[in-house]
């Protein structure tokens, strides 16, 4: 096993260095790293190489830094970032990840949905309605729609993880739209009435269910 620094940039090698050993079961989840001065002597760097190799795998997720306490261990692997996921991932992929979060959110937005929230849906029902064409506007039009549903869920963490999805998504059903439309324009917009319905009732298990057959179908169109 590496035991010291030979190379640089010292802080890039040293992050290295930490990873490997974290990875080789020296430091296993959740304990604390050696003292800084311990640490440092270990990996042949100065305290402030040390430093800048700790924040780098912390910003990667792997340790977590606090103060008073020391530095632990709180991944095994570097985080992926989340374009370069999405760049790989395939659309039916993606599709089951909006299903995960979106029938949650149209259940929570059946619980916690106020006037402006209905407003708000409702309006971008009827835009979605009104955008037939070209498909770029109609996928632009469905999107606001389903952002606005999650929006209502009053949740700051599914609103953020759909903001992730849209790029991704907004391409690759643009793509699918132009080269295999929905079937019936009616049955498809009859499905997004339902949900908006079920949320204005204030009816979570409809609203839930709803999202999930209609994304559902959205999925089987991709495979």
């Amino acid at each position: 096993m590496i035991s010291q620094v030979r190379r640089h940039p010292l802080a890039a090698q040293a992050a290295e260095v930490l990873l490997a050993r974290i990875q080789a079961g020296e430091w296993p989840l959740g304990h604390r790293l050696p003292g800084e001065t311990t640490l440092a002597a270990q990996l042949g760097v100065g305290r402030s190489t040390l430093r800048e190799a700790i924040r780098e795998l912390a910003g990667k997720g792997v340790l977590d830094s606090r103060q008073g306490a020391g530095v632990f261990v709180t991944a095994l692997e570097v985080t992926e970032e989340w374009d370069a996921v999405l760049r790989r991932a395939t659309i039916a992929s993606v599709i089951e990840a909006r299903i995960a979060i979106e029938a949650e959110a149209a259940a929570l937005a059946a619980q916690r949905r106020t006037a402006a929230d209905l407003r708000a849906i409702r309006r971008t029902l009827a835009a979605r309605e009104a955008h037939g064409e070209p498909v770029a506007e109609h996928v632009d039009a469905d999107m606001a729609f389903h952002r606005a549903v999650i929006v209502a869920a009053h949740n700051d963490v599914l609103t953020q993880l759909f903001d992730t999805f849209l790029p991704r998504l907004r391409l690759a059903m643009i793509d699918m739209l132009k080269i295999r439309p929905v079937p019936s324009e009616s049955a498809d917009h009859a499905a997004h009435q339902r949900l908006a319905e079920a949320i204005a009732a204030r009816a979570p298990a409809a609203a839930a269910e709803y999202s999930r057959a209609h994304l559902t179908t959205l999925k089987e169109a991709f495979t």
